[in-house]
């Protein structure tokens, strides 16, 4: 058996997307995870289909564009994906998307489209990860993601009953 063999054999299986995620129909975003490297790198998989509930009461002549906020949401469940595998959420702590910044729309994302997701781990901090990549159907990139940030937080400040309040300093009227 050669080594490159014996090493897939041996080789952890890879992560079902609905054991790392809360997500399920119809906000789940991610079919399958093609490659894993923890704490590194993920490849993550996303078919398109014309069943999606965002296409459905569209008139015959509407453009199919897959809706870019969609492909971010994707995108950002794959690194969610690469940050569950890593290191699980402490007991308590939910994972929040923080930001994204410089996402490029290279190509529109059409039915029939099978998006493939390639995220890095730019830098850790702890409690927030920064993750960078791309988006392909095959060798065509549709997206590019120059950052996005995701952070742990404590689950009972996010249930809480108490009303959200301006940081200190400002007032209701100079943030509305």
């Amino acid at each position: 058996m050669s080594a490159a063999v014996r090493a897939a054999f041996d080789a952890p299986p890879l992560p079902r997307v609905t054991d790392l995620l809360p997500h399920r129909y119809p906000m789940l975003l991610v079919d399958r995870v093609e490659e894993l490297v923890r704490g590194t790198s993920i490849r993550a998989v996303k078919a398109i289909t014309v069943n999606e509930p965002w296409y459905e009461g569209l008139a015959a002549d509407a453009p199919l564009d897959y809706p870019p906020a969609l492909l971010i949401e994707s995108w950002g469940q794959s690194a969610g994906l690469l940050a569950s595998a890593t290191a699980p959420a402490p007991d308590g702590q939910v994972m929040l998307f923080g930001s994204v910044a410089d996402a490029q729309f290279h190509l529109p994302v059409l039915p029939g489209d099978v998006i493939e997701h390639r995220v890095r781990v730019s830098r850790s901090l702890g409690d927030s990860v920064i993750f960078e990549g791309s988006s392909h159907r095959g060798a065509d990139t549709v997206m590019t993601v120059s950052r996005m940030v995701m952070a742990f937080r404590p689950g009972e400040v996010l249930t809480t009953d108490e009303p959200v309040r301006p940081p200190a300093g400002r007032d209701r009227e100079a943030t509305a």
